[in-house]
């Protein structure tokens, strides 16, 4: 069992990673807490990174690190929160490893008082922030109610991560994950339906033991009939003391490298599709600090990655804008709606 709490602490900067493994978490302490994020340094070890400006995390860490710590109260998140707004942050993004059992272990067992529900309803809640955003919640905790709160929320961005790993029920059984990809249509079906110009990414792993190929046709082309946004691919990689390092049919690393590159390919058709489905449409971007030649970058709020000429005043505001059209190097072009929202 895992004891899922939350530590919260401020950056103008930050690099954000994902690491399938359970050593997700690496990083400083802050107020004796393991912090998920650093003035000064990177807290992640692997995978995909984006730079952030002026924003903050709330880490819901899982059982490895949570074995030494206690839980932090709800009360003591929306004080955070507050004071984090307070320091001209403008998004909040809610991750970590099984963020939906929040509350769990409350009371030093299983019995909890809050649940991720009341978590994000009270910071929805808290003013001065202008964004809340979920990283990543697996399908069988992301439940109905969460996802009527975001839709209709004055915060909380319409953009959901949901780990997937596998399109193969056989391949998630031997996983150990907790639901079957019945369960991810469904999840991903009452997003689209509730928000459909939502962003939504997925979590893949190639190569796990006993994956065939079979069971990696059938994982392609169950996400290529998914009406999802991009992907986050990663390679199974043997780790010793594992169960998965006992199992039968390893499957060969030149296999694995392309599995990969064949569903980063395909994320790069889902990407393109999202962003082609926004192109005319009026949404708020938050701009991010870096001048990338001559451009300066941002997100809007179902995670469409925007650019517009650089202009320093333009960092850390949010505005609104038109999404115009896609350029060559994959990002959107904007027009100005309204030259500050805030």
């Amino acid at each position: 069992d895992y004891l899922p709490r939350v530590a919260l602490t401020g950056s103008y900067g930050w690099n954000k990673s994902q690491n399938p493994s359970t050593s997700f978490f690496k990083g400083s302490v802050s107020n004796g807490l393991e912090a998920g994020i650093n003035l000064s340094w990177n807290v992640f070890d692997a995978g995909y990174t984006k730079t952030r400006v002026a924003n903050a995390k709330l880490v819901l860490d899982s059982q490895e690190i949570l074995q030494h710590q206690q839980f932090e109260t709800l009360e003591n998140v929306l004080k955070n929160a507050k004071e984090i707004s307070g320091k001209g942050i403008k998004e909040i993004v809610l991750t970590g490893v099984n963020i939906g059992d929040y509350g769990k272990g409350e009371f030093g067992n299983k019995t909890h008082e809050h649940t991720f529900l009341d978590l994000v309803t009270e910071l929805d809640k808290v003013e001065g922030i202008e964004r809340l955003r979920i990283s990543s919640i697996e399908p069988n905790l992301l439940k109905n109610e969460t996802i009527d709160l975001v839709s209709k929320s004055r915060a909380f961005v319409p953009h959901f991560h949901i780990p997937l790993q596998s399109g193969n029920n056989a391949i998630l059984k031997l996983m150990r994950r907790r639901y079957m990809t019945e369960l991810y249509v469904d999840r991903v079906t009452k997003i689209k339906e509730a928000m459909p110009h939502a962003c939504i990414g997925v979590d893949v792993i190639v190569g796990f033991p006993g994956e065939t190929d079979e069971h990696f046709l059938e994982t392609y082309n169950f996400i290529n009939a998914l009406d999802i946004s991009y992907l986050h691919v990663f390679t199974y990689s043997e780790r010793d003391n594992t169960a998965a390092a006992e199992m039968h049919g390893i499957v060969p690393k030149n296999v694995r490298t392309k599995r990969s590159k064949m569903l980063r390919g395909l994320s790069v058709k889902k990407r393109r599709a999202f962003y082609e489905s926004q192109i005319g449409t009026k949404r708020t971007v938050l701009f991010e600090s870096e001048n990338k030649e001559g451009y300066i970058h941002g997100f809007t709020e179902n995670y469409v990655k925007v650019k517009t000429p650089w202009n320093p005043e333009l960092v850390n505001t949010l505005h609104e804008i038109e999404l115009t059209k896609i350029g060559d190097d994959g990002l959107v072009s904007t027009e100005f709606v309204k030259e500050l929202v805030s």
